[in-house]
């Protein structure tokens, strides 16, 4: 049996460089589902988490030459997504969702709560888990662009803060100010609205889920945000650290971590390779 060789990313980027197509390939694909994650978090649409996601990859691999042995690449790619991130134009939902928590707050109160019968909760069982996706998902959205890209990083993906204030270019000790700020914000709304981390708040995904689907925020027949995913964010960054031990005392962090880490589309990566511009950079027609 022919051995797999596992090449690590200074490799496959020479490669890349070289011009070797399937290296780039590789490349894209080790990293594009995790920023893609991150786009969703930041975006909450799939379709523009993903046109983002190829925007970052394009511009991060159209940069390639300039990449150095500083950093490791993944913290090379973040600092670009966050910069992608900070500095493009406003999405339809960050419109929607101008008036923060307040604004947030009087919409959850105007959906009526509805208990569900012992028919109802097997039949909409998928449905409730997706509008709890969805509700905790739109809480992200009040936080401001650096609040939310803090947060998802350092709570819900757990960048050390020594990596997330290179990834910021801020000093470490502002990074865990902001990082701190953006945690309790969004404690304190779901400490006075979400039963999920306050037991006697009365909104409950259960109760909200007839609701969600009547004002059309949740299909019951096309899921967004709870279909066809095999692991959650927790998974993966346990993957990468054994311990998370300095999150216990979060539960709406642990919450977040629950979160689905979805699969990219299978031909991301052959459509960003397909770039022109990429294409000449890397010399990728001249084989």
């Amino acid at each position: 049996m022919k051995k797999t060789i596992i090449k690590d990313d200074f490799q496959l980027i020479v490669e890349t460089l070289s011009g070797d197509k399937v290296s780039l390939n590789a490349l894209i694909n080790k990293h594009y589902a995790y920023t893609f994650n991150l786009c969703l978090k930041m975006l909450y649409s799939h379709q523009d988490a993903e046109d983002v996601n190829q925007e970052i990859w394009i511009k991060a691999i159209t940069n390639l030459p300039r990449f150095k042995k500083k950093s490791n690449f993944t913290t090379w790619v973040y600092r670009i997504s966050v910069n992608h991130l900070l500095s493009m134009k406003k999405k339809s939902i960050e419109l929607s969702i101008s008036k923060g928590f307040d604004g947030y707050s009087e919409n959850l109160d105007s959906i009526a709560s509805q208990e569900l019968n012992t028919e109802e909760k097997i039949v909409l069982a998928a449905a409730v888990e997706e509008a709890k996706i969805s509700c905790m998902s739109g809480m992200l959205m009040c936080l401001d662009r650096e609040q939310r890209l803090i947060y998802v990083l350092g709570d819900v993906f757990d960048v050390d803060h020594r990596v997330g204030s290179k990834i910021f270019k801020v000093s470490q000790t502002n990074y865990r100010k902001k990082l701190s700020r953006a945690r309790q914000d969004l404690f304190n709304f779901m400490n006075n609205q979400c039963s999920l981390v306050n037991k006697n708040n009365p909104c409950t995904c259960r109760k909200k889920t007839k609701g969600f689907i009547k004002i059309g925020y949740v299909d019951p027949e096309k899921l967004e945000f709870n279909a066809n995913f095999t692991a959650t964010i927790h998974d993966k960054i346990v993957q990468r650290s054994d311990s998370l031990d300095r999150l216990k005392d979060h539960i709406h962090t642990r919450l977040f971590q629950g979160l689905p880490f979805e699969e990219s589309s299978p031909n991301s990566a052959d459509e960003i390779i397909h770039d022109r511009e990429l294409r000449a950079i890397l010399r990728l027609d001249a084989q």
